[in-house]
């Protein structure tokens, strides 16, 4: 079997130009959590053929209701190396990089930015969002975004617009005030729900704390998540890079 057999009906779909756009381009996913860690597979089942996988957590048993690469079996192990393996196991011809590291001004220069053809944004980190946002923009690499998807039940009410039109969700409001702080006034398709549901109260949450946060005045706190939901938000992010492809090469 070839690599062109495994995705020829993504050929059939977007056209042959922009199948041999999606397999040389090189795509960074930031945070392979509920969201980030099902982009990252779609990227894969897509033709991308080089992906860059960066995430500093193990998996721990709190992230198998939502995370791709979190079983029983993978408990412990680094997200990055956990993800590769089946990332490669779906096309052995992909060139994955991996990172275990977290994004940041002082580590920005690792993973070559400015050579990527597509940043995917799924930190929950508000501070290392923001300089991602701003790093990534500045590189003049296409960016796409996801906010919070924490206390979310449908994925159908998730959405894309361009940051500053975004309304609704706690986190992207805090990206914009912190953009505008920053004097940054450039433009990202962001992801997001404005879907809220008055669950129970959530819990603090630790400073390791991965997707399952959502914020509220600034403050994370762990609250409910579903896969549904996050999986689909990971999906509208590797669909936005296939449409650009797409785009790009009618």
């Amino acid at each position: 079997m070839t690599q062109a057999s495994f995705f020829h009906r993504l050929t059939l779909l977007v056209g042959p130009r922009a199948a041999t756009a999606l397999q040389e381009s090189r795509a960074i996913v930031f945070g392979l959590g509920g969201v980030g860690s099902w982009c990252a597979e779609a990227l894969a089942r897509s033709g991308v053929g080089k992906i860059s996988l960066v995430d500093s957590d193990t998996v721990c048993h709190s992230n198998i209701n939502r995370q791709l690469q979190a079983l029983s079996s993978t408990i412990g192990r680094l997200k990055t190396g956990a993800l590769e393996e089946r990332l490669k196991d779906i096309n052995p011809s992909c060139e994955i990089r991996t990172f275990p590291h977290v994004f940041s001004k002082e580590t920005a220069e690792l993973f070559e930015i400015a050579d990527a053809d597509y940043v995917i944004d799924a930190i929950d980190s508000l501070k290392h969002k923001l300089e991602l946002i701003e790093t990534a923009l500045s590189a003049g690499t296409k960016f796409f975004s996801s906010m919070g998807m924490a206390q979310k039940l449908d994925p159908t009410r998730i959405k894309t617009a361009d940051i500053w039109k975004t309304s609704g969700c706690p986190l992207a409001r805090l990206v914009r005030y912190g953009l505008r702080k920053r004097g940054f006034r450039g433009h990202f398709t962001a992801v997001y729900s404005q879907e809220r549901i008055p669950l129970r109260e959530g819990v603090p949450a630790p400073d390791n704390a991965g997707a399952s946060g959502t914020w509220d005045s600034g403050k994370k706190v762990i609250n409910g998540t579903a896969v549904t939901v996050t999986a689909t938000a990971g999906m509208v992010l590797a669909s936005l890079v296939i449409q650009d492809a797409r785009e790009r090469y009618e």
